[in-house]
């Protein structure tokens, strides 16, 4: 059997290592990294854009490199977390690391940067993937939410992370500074994972035969549960994305110019608290179908509310509630899926999931692009297309079951 020396066995569950919050942060580091590289040059794009010689368009394309190849490479990277979690994840380090490293090397270079955001975009899908993975082999059942929650926060943080850091690390010694110190904060992440997957599993994990009928795609396409999970994945990661995108555009037409960058952040911190209490209370008391539907109905009322109030204080207030359980939703839609596709299939199964929510991203974000020079409308076509949110979460088992 080809297995590399520190995937589990097929001799049943040992004992849960110690070791294993250790594993979690290593992990949680390298998500937060992700996040942090993809964003980068967002904080600084006109800057970026000077330095290197080219429209503030070709810089939000690299950017845009991201999401394009999570929907190409999401359900194939899941099927081999599924398979050779070890090797997986372990290249996707290598690829985040290598794409910090091209940046670094010539960061006046378009082409240079370009090339490493490629490369790091493709070792996205194998760390994100991994989320219900490391959980399942590494932690109890009773912890395993904990860690779902926790490794999905960490994107949150990668996010703020880079919307913090940004544009203090231009100011300090420009591109060059920026590209150079998320480098290393990437490497130091990647040799941690890589240093982690030596850790033996703590549950084992029996990987599908190759070619066997019943995993990946194959069966994911009847099954209900998990296309609801990936409808809602779909409206919330959209709503976020385009709130995030165009929110300063929008208030800047709202008269409030200049505050969409701390809303969001604040959007962001309230969500990191919300992902780190709610599931693991919706998971205990099995109400995850109860949260999804607030979550879903709060976001709809949530931009309804911004359309036609525009105080600056309110629309703070609503978009921290917002942020609190809209972002909540994606560890508990995670823990969902490997609940109910089981650990043998939690990689392809959260693949499925972020390749719908990416594809979200990609669709609200153009939608509120077209009709942002009417703000309010805008807003109430967002509020439309999340409404859908509502009736998945509606059609949704009440209770998390494996699937038999």
């Amino acid at each position: 059997m080809d297995r590399i020396p520190h995937d589990p066995g097929a001799g049943g569950p040992q004992a849960p290592d110690r070791r294993r919050w250790a594993v979690l942060a290593a992990f949680s580091a390298l998500v937060a990294c992700t996040q942090l590289l993809w964003l980068s040059f967002a904080p600084v794009t006109p800057q970026a854009a000077r330095a290197l010689g080219v429209s503030e368009g070709a810089v939000g394309d690299l950017a845009g490199a991201n999401p394009l190849l999570y929907v190409v490479l999401a359900l194939p990277a899941g099927r081999w977390l599924d398979r050779r979690f070890g090797r997986a994840l372990s290249a996707g380090a290598l690829l985040t690391v290598t794409g910090a490293l091209l940046r670094a090397v010539a960061p006046g270079t378009f082409g240079w940067v370009l090339a490493g955001q490629l490369v790091l975009a493709a070792g996205q899908p194998l760390v994100l993937n991994s989320t219900t993975k490391v959980a399942a082999r590494y932690f109890p059942p009773g912890e395993r939410t904990t860690a779902i929650s926790v490794g999905s926060a960490a994107q949150f943080v990668g996010i703020l992370a880079a919307a913090l850091t940004g544009g203090a690390l231009h100011g300090a010694g420009g591109l060059p500074t920026l590209l150079r110190v998320h480098a290393a904060v990437a490497v130091v992440a990647g040799a941690a994972v890589l240093a982690a997957v030596r850790v033996p599993a703590g549950f084992a994990v029996t990987a599908p035969a190759a070619g066997a009928p019943a995993t990946g795609p194959v069966r994911l396409r009847p099954d209900r549960t998990l296309w609801l999970l990936a409808g809602l994945l779909f409206v919330g990661v959209g709503a976020f994305n385009a709130v995030a995108t165009w929110l300063e555009t929008i208030l800047d037409r709202f008269g409030h110019g200049g505050s969409g960058g701390g809303l969001i952040a604040l959007m962001t911190v309230a969500g990191i608290a919300g992902s780190a209490v709610l599931p693991a209370l919706a998971a205990r008391h099995e109400h995850r179908r109860a949260m999804l539907l607030v979550t879903s109905a709060t976001t709809v009322l949530v931009l309804l509310s911004v359309a036609v109030v525009h105080d600056l204080l309110f629309v703070g207030a609503v978009l921290t509630v917002e942020g609190f359980v809209l972002l909540a939703g994606l560890p508990v839609c995670l823990d969902w899926s490997e609940v109910h596709a089981g650990p043998e299939q939690a990689g392809t199964a959260t693949g499925f999931l972020l390749l719908a929510g990416n594809l979200g991203g990609a669709v609200l974000v153009v939608l509120v692009q077209v009709l942002v020079d009417r703000p309010a409308l805008a807003l109430a076509a967002l509020a439309a297309a999340a409404l859908p949110g509502v009736a998945c979460a509606a059609g949704l088992p009440r209770r998390a079951v494996p699937v038999p």
